[in-house]
C-alpha cells in the first residue's frame, strides 16, 4: 500500500519508541461472546490491545472498543481484550492475543505502531488493523507488513470548525490547548484548532490568541503521558492563568484533568472534548463541555470487524474526513443557548468549504 509523503513523519517517531513513565503491567486477555452467525468466517475471533489510557479512559480507546463489541455482538461471536497499562506491555500483550486463537487484532494508537508492525511480521496468518498510524516505521512510504489495516483520520477538519467555534465563543480573547504527547494524532487536532482560530480572526476582524500551540514552530505543550494527573491540572491551570476561557486538551483522560482546573478556577471557562462525544460519554464534565471534535473511531473498528468477519477484508487504509462523517463536531447540547445565533450556518457553510478544497484545513500531520 502506498502512503503519502506527510504520513511517512508517522512511522519516524513511533520506530523511535517512545514510552511512558507509568507502573504495572498489562491485563490477562478477558473474553466474551456468543454463538457465531452462518456468514462468519470460520473460527473468526476479532481482538483489541489498548494503549496506556485503558479501556475506561471515556475517549480514545473506550471508542475503539465500542466498535469492536458493537461487531462481535451483531455477529454473535467471541472477542477477547486486553489493556496496557504502559509501552512495554504492547509487545507481550500482542503476543497474548495472537495465542489466545485472535485471527483480527485491532491496536489502539499510534504508540503500538512498531510493535504491531513486530507481531504481524511474524504471524502472516492473523490479520491486524491500526488505529491513527499507517505502520510505517521504515519511512519507505510502504505499511510494513501485509496484513495490516490502517484506519486514520484527518481530524484537522473537524477540528478546524472546533478552533472556530472556541473563538466564536471565547469572551476573553484567548483559548488554550494542550497534549499528551508530541506525536501526529495529538498535534493533527492542535494544528486544527489553531488554523480555525486563525479563520475566525480573518473573517470577523478579530484577534482570538491560541495558547498552548504554535503551527509554525510545531511546538506546544505536553504532559508527555496518556493521564489524568496533577501534571495535566496544572497544565490547564496554567492556560487558565493566561485568561484562556476555553481549554482543548488532547490526549484521552487529560480532559478529566483539565476539568478539575477549571471547576477549582471558578471561572467561567469551557472545556472541549476530542474523539468521542464526551458529552454523552461522560456525564460528570457534560455542563463545562463546549462541542467535542469526533472522529468515527467506533465506526471504522465496526467496519474493519465486519468485513474481515466474513472474508471480505483488505489493506487499503481507512481515511475518515468531514465528507465520509470519519470525523465531526458533536452538538453543542448545553451551550446551544450560549454560542452565537449565526455559528451553526458558518459551521455549515465552512465545512462545505473544507470539502471542496476552498478553505485550507490541512496539517502537516494530514493524511
Amino acid at each position: 500500500m502506498k502512503i503519502s509523503k506527510t504520513t511517512q513523519v508517522l512511522g519516524g517517531i513511533a520506530a523511535a519508541g517512545l514510552a511512558f513513565g507509568l507502573s504495572g503491567c498489562g491485563q490477562a486477555p478477558e473474553e466474551s461472546g456468543g454463538e457465531a452467525s452462518a456468514d462468519v468466517v470460520e473460527g473468526f475471533k476479532p481482538c483489541m490491545v489498548s494503549d496506556e489510557g485503558g479501556f475506561d479512559d471515556r475517549s480514545f480507546n473506550q471508542l475503539g472498543f465500542e466498535g469492536l463489541t458493537k461487531a462481535a455482538d451483531e455477529l454473535g461471536i467471541e472477542y477477547t481484550q486486553t489493556e496496557s497499562q504502559n509501552s512495554s506491555d504492547y509487545a507481550g500483550n500482542l503476543d497474548g492475543l495472537v495465542s489466545e486463537g485472535c485471527t483480527f487484532i485491532v491496536s489502539v494508537g499510534f504508540m503500538l505502531s512498531a510493535p504491531t508492525v513486530e507481531s504481524a511480521n511474524a504471524n502472516p496468518d492473523v490479520e491486524y488493523a491500526i488505529i491513527d498510524d499507517w505502520a510505517d516505521n521504515d519511512q519507505d512510504g510502504e505499511t510494513d507488513a501485509p496484513n495490516i489495516k490502517p484506519l486514520v483520520f484527518d481530524t484537522a477538519q473537524a477540528a478546524f470548525l472546533g478552533g472556530y467555534a472556541a473563538a466564536s465563543y471565547s469572551e476573553s480573547g484567548v483559548v488554550g490547548t494542550f497534549g499528551g504527547a508530541k506525536i501526529p494524532p495529538v498535534t493533527i487536532f492542535m494544528d486544527g484548532f489553531a488554523k480555525g482560530v486563525d479563520y475566525y480572526n480573518e473573517e470577523k476582524g478579530e484577534d482570538v490568541r491560541v495558547t498552548g500551540w504554535n503551527v509554525d514552530s510545531q511546538d506546544g505543550q505536553f504532559t508527555d503521558e496518556f493521564a489524568a494527573n496533577d501534571v495535566a491540572k496544572q497544565m490547564a491551570q496554567g492556560l487558565i492563568d493566561q485568561d484562556a476561557d476555553v481549554l482543548l486538551p488532547v490526549g484521552g483522560p487529560i480532559y478529566q484533568s483539565a476539568a478539575e482546573a477549571i471547576r477549582d478556577s471558578g471561572g467561567d471557562v469551557a472545556l472541549m472534548g476530542v474523539d468521542a462525544d464526551v458529552y454523552e460519554s461522560d456525564p460528570n464534565v457534560a455542563d463545562l463541555l463546549l462541542v467535542s471534535i469526533q472522529k468515527s473511531m467506533d465506526q471504522a473498528v465496526y467496519d474493519a470487524v465486519m468485513m474481515a468477519a466474513t472474508g471480505d477484508s483488505d489493506t487499503e487504509a481507512y481515511v475518515g474526513t468531514l465528507e465520509n462523517e470519519g470525523v465531526g463536531l458533536s452538538s453543542f447540547h448545553d451551550f446551544e443557548d450560549k454560542i452565537d445565533a449565526d455559528l451553526q450556518a458558518e459551521l455549515d457553510d465552512i465545512r462545505a468549504g473544507i470539502i471542496d478544497g476552498s478553505i485550507d484545513a490541512e496539517s502537516v500531520s494530514s493524511p
